[in-house]
């Protein structure tokens, strides 16, 4: 089993690379917003109800596929490296797939922010995150998360030996799947 974490800040292009790397290989894709866009039919992801069953669907979807025989997963996360609560979900998650013999892998993203701002409101990007077609408050909302938290690593921060960092600026997402799948032998 083969877990692919793909983190970085908003619209940085997480979920476009993740769809591209499925294409590329068995792993399916679960991103973020799956869950979130889901309960928020219901709850609003920043309420107690909002994140307490997105965190039990992503929960109960890992521990299934962890136990699977699929070849493997992606997964996008925002991880705020400013926030404890970043890392030991991370770790928790890493763990589960580990202790069931899975390898993880990790890949970071980071793009500029005029980069960011474009890619905020792409097709496929409104297409797959209904959260976001409000693009006024999805592009408030990315800026103010950088006052916030700080959603790339420092350089040597991250000492997994399967990792990569990737600044996707200029690269587009079929150049950057091939270098996670070349990268990994995946």
């Amino acid at each position: 089993m083969k877990f692919i974490l793909i983190f970085g800040p908003q619209a940085v292009g997480k979920m476009t690379v993740g769809q591209e790397l499925a294409k590329m290989t068995d792993l399916k894709l679960f991103h973020n917003h799956m869950t979130i866009d889901l309960v928020g039919h219901f709850f609003d992801y920043g309420t107690k109800e909002g994140k307490r069953l997105v965190s039990l669907f992503r929960q109960e979807i890992f521990e299934e596929v962890s136990k699977s025989d699929l070849y493997g997963m992606i997964f996008t996360y925002v991880w705020a490296f400013n926030l404890q609560a970043g890392w030991d979900y991370v770790n928790q998650v890493s763990q589960l797939f580990e202790s069931r013999g899975g390898t993880v892998y990790y890949v970071e993203l980071e793009a500029d922010l005029e980069e960011r701002l474009e890619r905020n409101k792409s097709f496929n990007r409104l297409e797959h995150k209904q959260s976001k077609r409000d693009i006024e408050w999805s592009e408030a909302d990315l800026k103010k998360s950088m006052e916030k938290y700080r959603l790339n690593s420092l350089e040597c921060e991250i000492n997994y030996s399967n990792y990569i960092k990737i600044n996707n600026t200029n690269l587009s997402t079929a150049e950057v799947a091939k270098i996670i799948k070349e990268k990994f032998n995946l």
